[in-house]
């Protein structure tokens, strides 16, 4: 079974709950808010809204900037939406890249190893809150002392903990130790602090894929840029032949039935069973998601 999940940032009231209904409605697993302080709605608020007019969809961020939120404070906003929703929560974490974000926040942006330390920091002292744990830490960039979360408790036996990244060292740990590996397929982030350089040739996705294997057996998941019928903008943008792109899963292009061989495509190359989409995607996907479910 495939599962798919819906990422989106609300833009009112009225079209954020119906979004949420339809997204139910159509077969999405999991609806997704994007978490980039200033520039984003937060992502547990409107995910607790979303929560009001849905029964069973999992509501989760896609992916919380570890480097600028603080674990007792996100375990109480997890632990309340899991409680409001009936135990729906869905933890996703990444380590940051966007050097406004700390600027914001009085910091200064670590380099790649501090960011990718804090975020491990950060998804285990967080867990650790969510299990019911005390936790005290002193060191990776995270500081604390005898913090405990009594109130509110998760309803779930465990909240899923989606760890999003493309560092081999971040792959690693979340194949051991996450629910779910995020493949952003995203590289290097690029001089004006928003873009980066991809990661989208095939041996590095082979690449990707085995140091998450290296760590365990976690879902395997891929967040897709563009679903589309032809390759449209990204023909030459990345260096890749057509054929290469149209083999990537980061893009799925073509019509129902080359939908569904990509589905399979991906699951046998490698064993990639969960799929993030965007907004645009919703019309697409909406009438064939049965079949790209079963495929």
């Amino acid at each position: 079974m495939v599962e798919f999940s819906l990422q989106v940032q609300p833009e009112s009231a009225g079209e954020w709950l119906e979004t949420a209904r339809r997204a139910e409605a159509a077969g999405f697993d999991a609806l997704l808010v994007a978490d980039h302080p200033g520039v984003c709605v937060a992502p547990f608020v409107a995910l607790a809204a979303a929560a009001a007019v849905t029964e069973t969809i999992k509501l989760g961020s896609y992916v919380v900037n570890a480097g600028v939120r603080e674990p007792m404070l996100l375990a109480t906003d997890v632990a309340t939406l899991d409680l409001i929703s009936g135990g729906r929560a869905l933890l996703g974490l990444g380590a940051g890249h966007t050097p406004v974000e700390w600027e914001a926040v009085g910091r200064v942006r670590p380099d790649v190893r501090g960011r990718v330390d804090r975020c491990i920091a950060v998804a285990e002292a967080t867990t650790r809150l969510l299990a019911g744990e005390k936790v005290s830490w002193d060191g990776d960039g995270l500081t604390m002392r005898d913090a405990e979360l009594s109130k509110p408790p998760p309803v779930a036996d465990k909240v899923p903990l989606l760890l999003g990244t493309a560092n081999s060292r971040l792959l690693r740990w979340a194949g051991a130790h996450a629910d779910i590996v995020g493949l952003s397929g995203l590289g290097r982030t690029r001089e004006d602090g928003h873009t980066h350089d991809a990661r989208w040739r095939l041996e590095q996705i082979d690449a990707q894929v085995a140091l998450a294997r290296e760590g365990g057996d976690a879902t395997l998941e891929v967040l897709v840029q563009k679903v589309q019928p032809d390759l449209g903008e990204w023909t030459g943008d990345l260096g890749m032949s057509e054929e290469e792109l149209r083999q990537v899963p980061f893009l799925l292009i073509g019509d129902e039935e080359e939908l569904l061989a990509a589905v399979r495509r991906n699951r046998e190359r490698w064993g990639i069973t969960r799929y993030a989409v965007r907004r645009e995607a919703l019309d697409v996907l909406e009438p064939i998601l049965p079949r790209l479910k079963a495929a």
